[in-house]
């Protein structure tokens, strides 16, 4: 009895200080962010691009950098998004009898998903040094897209493998298509296809690693697929290792700006999941 007691006592301990750790480290990093870029938010920040350059300028803000994130990870969403879609409903509905080629297919993804980004950067680069192109908005575009890939193929076909058997069978029973019944399988996935898109959203528009060799970085606004575009992790990256300080107050004002963008898309996300899950069939 004494001895279940401690254990229970123990890892009770453990808990709140598990607990406690993650509260002041995550309390730490929103104060650092915000004690050192609110003061740099202006209108000016949020509307304008550097002046005189990203680097030495002191003047203007990161319009370029704020705009260049909202792309590339706006349209890498979707063409994963659409792609991820496709692979998940041929692994669970028309491959589902090939069981050892779709259990391979699994074991590459989840190969693929742990992959660092920096991976995914060197392995276009160096596409880019064979095929002789330059850093430019649509090779961040495709780079980021086989980034966050299999973190949609994966979290969507976890959604779908969840979905009852029995429903599946009760569509086919219907005499619904394959097709149909694969918009069947989407509508119930949805709640986890907004995750995964949210999660992939937030991926692509917290990571530098991938565009640092792929979409290279300029002050201009991001209006041609083949010009280098700036992203928000990049204008951090850089600027805060300028020596002059208006720059790192950019560079602070940019992180500020990424951090609200991702807290905004984990809270809808879960709005979102909570609000399609009651229309589930369950």
């Amino acid at each position: 009895m004494k001895t279940r007691l401690l254990k229970q006592t123990v890892m009770k301990g453990l808990m709140i200080l598990s607990a406690a750790i993650l509260l002041i480290g995550f309390s730490s990093l929103i104060w650092t962010i915000f004690s050192h870029g609110l003061p740099y938010m202006s209108w000016e920040m949020v509307s304008s691009i550097p002046g005189g350059g990203f680097y030495i300028g002191k003047e203007g803000g990161i319009l370029n950098a704020i705009l260049g994130t909202v792309i590339i990870t706006t349209v890498s969403a979707a063409i994963a998004l659409i792609i991820g879609s496709g692979v998940v409903l041929v692994l669970n509905l028309y491959a589902k009898r090939f069981r050892r080629t779709v259990s391979t297919i699994r074991m590459v993804q989840d190969v693929l998903f742990g992959i660092p980004s920096i991976v995914y950067g060197a392995f276009a680069f160096a596409i880019m040094i064979s095929f002789g192109l330059r850093t430019s908005m649509l090779a961040g575009i495709i780079t980021v897209t086989l980034l966050i890939l299999p973190i949609m193929i994966r979290a969507i076909d976890e959604v779908v493998r969840q979905i009852p058997e029995d429903l599946v069978n009760s569509v086919f029973s219907l005499g619904a298509t394959r097709l149909e019944t694969a918009g069947v399988l989407l509508r119930q996935a949805l709640p986890g296809i907004v995750t995964a898109i949210m999660l992939s959203v937030a991926r692509a528009a917290g990571d530098a690693a991938s565009l640092l060799f792929t979409s290279g970085y300029s002050d201009n606004l991001p209006f041609s697929p083949d010009q280098p575009a700036a992203t928000l992790p990049l204008a951090i990256f850089f600027q805060l290792s300028s020596p002059i300080a208006e720059v790192q107050g950019r560079a602070y004002a940019a992180a500020l700006i990424l951090t609200l963008i991702i807290l905004i898309i984990s809270l809808s996300a879960k709005w979102i999941s909570s609000r399609l899950s009651k229309h589930r069939i369950r």
